[in-house]
């Protein structure tokens, strides 16, 4: 039998999408040597599944890396939202003070993914291995020491000091490397389609909270909208037996609902009907998770993409002198600093989108901020804040957000 061909990095990072390629650049540019492993051969593979919504929280990882530019000339559009609540539309705009609302951007995956691939192959130091699906993770004693691939080539034995996987909510990292994880159960069901020609209330994103359902329409990228539907899994015998006429259905009883009257539907309706969500362990020695492999969010949200790059940029900041210098001490000194990170930033959203995954309706909490919003510019400014991930629950619900709340709603009862 043939040995593989065994080959050295400091990095092995398995998934080269948004959360990889993101690592991938800025740990080499700490001047690591890095394998950027990716399963699928095809430079335009891109992930069908998503909301195609790049969070403002992340806004400032994509300047970091460079790519905003890259982004706006392929058509990336600016992600202002409104929300639809039964107590009207919150519609966040710039206070007095003229400074814009922060955002993000809209735009494909099939834009952004080869994109975001091609740029980190182009950086010193990255070598994107395409083709090359990783069968197992190669251990120093209880460390992990890098991955075994295959591809047409054969098989491979990629060595590195640390090991990320980036590959997604199905991990395969993530399986072998047998880290706990915890899930939730989501009692709702997602499906997606993008159309052209679509014509909105407003050119900005919109979103609908049916209490329990959810939609939302988002222009993209080459004139393409995109627009999901979320509802209770109650309605999901009706979309098994008429996909078509039960989404056309749904989008068309929306209050300001999306005229396709003139509207080309340019993809399938893709969705699921089972996406937990899923909590992982997110290091363990010589190994880390970052995108959908640590943590997968509740496509409501459309949190994925943002947390994606927020997560490589945690992983990379922590990490990225310890890659180089070999020091297993200082490598297991940055996980341990990238996990309490990692968990600080994102445990208390993840408990709140869990619980709201139920499918129940608004709490007390909800309806006095979702109220408010609606109500006043100052809360929906707050509100904006919040769903935009810049700020997290404890301050979103801080006691003194939540007596402005009251008093807004109690103004407009005494009106």
């Amino acid at each position: 039998m043939t040995s593989p061909q065994v080959r050295e990095y400091d990095v092995a990072i398995s998934g080269a999408s948004i959360a990889g390629c993101t690592a991938a650049v800025l740990l080499a540019r700490a001047g690591a040597r890095v394998a950027l492993i990716e399963r699928r051969s095809s430079p335009e593979a891109h992930k069908v599944l998503c909301t195609h919504y790049l969070q403002p929280c992340a806004y400032q990882v994509l300047d970091d890396l460079g790519v905003s530019p890259l982004l706006r000339e392929a058509g990336a559009i600016a992600n202002q939202a409104r929300w639809y609540t039964r107590w009207g539309w919150i519609e966040p705009r710039p206070g007095r003070d003229g400074v814009p609302l922060a955002h993000g951007y809209n735009v494909r995956r099939s834009t952004l993914d080869p994109l975001l691939r091609s740029y980190a192959a182009d950086q010193p130091g990255v070598d994107l291995l395409s083709g090359h699906t990783v069968t197992a993770l190669l251990r120093d004693g209880s460390r992990a020491a890098g991955v075994r691939t295959t591809s047409a080539e054969g098989e491979q034995e990629i060595r590195a000091r640390l090991v990320v996987g980036a590959d997604g909510k199905d991990s395969a990292v993530a399986k072998l490397a047998g880290v706990r994880e915890q899930a939730h159960k989501n009692n709702r069901f997602s499906y997606f389609a993008q159309f052209r020609g679509v014509r909105m209330a407003r050119e900005e994103s919109h979103c609908w909270f049916l209490d329990p359902d959810v939609a939302y329409a988002m222009p993209n990228d080459d004139g393409i909208t995109v627009i999901a539907i979320i509802p209770d899994k109650k309605r999901l015998p009706a979309f098994r037996a008429d996909l078509e006429g039960s989404f056309l259905d749904f989008v068309g009883r929306l209050p300001e609902a999306p005229d396709l009257s003139a509207a080309e539907r340019v993809s399938k309706i893709v969705g699921t009907t089972n996406y937990p969500l899923v909590s992982r362990q997110v290091t363990a020695p010589g190994l880390a998770l970052i995108g959908d492999a640590a943590l997968t969010g509740d496509p409501l949200w459309g949190v994925g993409c943002g947390w994606a790059l927020q997560s490589a940029q945690w992983l990379a900041t922590a990490a990225r002198a310890a890659a180089v210098s070999g020091s297993r001490e200082a490598m297991d000194l940055a996980l341990d600093t990238y996990r309490r990170r990692h968990r600080r930033q994102l445990r208390g959203h993840q408990f709140l989108a869990a619980d709201y995954a139920k499918a129940r309706p608004f709490n007390p909490f909800e309806r006095l901020m979702f109220s408010a919003a609606a109500r006043d510019e100052s809360m929906a400014r707050h509100m904006h804040l919040f769903a935009s991930r810049l700020i997290g629950p404890a301050r979103f619900l801080s006691p003194t957000a939540l007596g402005r709340a009251a008093a807004v709603n109690l103004r407009h009862r005494s009106a």
